[in-house]
């Protein structure tokens, strides 16, 4: 049986998304870069809760929301495990295109450019660079 994976959850109070909607995406966003794999155990509540102080009902329900999508199954007394990933073998080997992409906000945030806005200006030049794409 796996381990405990290494997600860690981090909670942003002033983003405006709900608490349980942001442990929905990191977990689908660990899903997709390959940091959580099929067979992973999720955090449980309580280390959730430990870590980020919020409250458990939120923990519970972002796990209800992704096992309802069928991305993760509670076994009782066990647990919360991920049943299937969502990276394609390009995103998680693709090595080149992550260290241009590392490059890239390093020359943004020397530039200046805080968290924000380099996340403001990468979603808009994704919107753009997908705008019509059934796959996005």
């Amino acid at each position: 049986m796996a381990e405990s994976a290494a997600v860690e959850f981090r909670i942003d109070r002033r983003s405006g998304v709900a608490t349980y909607l942001q442990i929905v995406q990191q977990t689908k966003q660990a899903l997709r870069l390959g940091v959580l794999e099929p067979g992973d155990r999720l955090p449980t509540a309580r280390e959730v809760v430990e870590a980020t102080a919020i409250n458990p009902n939120t923990v519970l329900k972002a796990y209800r929301e992704l096992e309802r999508e069928g991305l993760v199954e509670a076994r009782r007394g066990l647990g919360t495990f991920v049943r299937r990933t969502l990276g394609s073998a390009a995103v998680t080997t693709d090595a080149p295109l992550r260290d241009e992409l590392t490059g890239w906000t390093r020359r943004a945030r020397d530039a200046g450019l805080d968290r924000d806005d380099v996340s403001a200006l990468f979603t808009a030049v994704l919107d753009s660079t997908f705008k019509g794409d059934q796959h996005s």
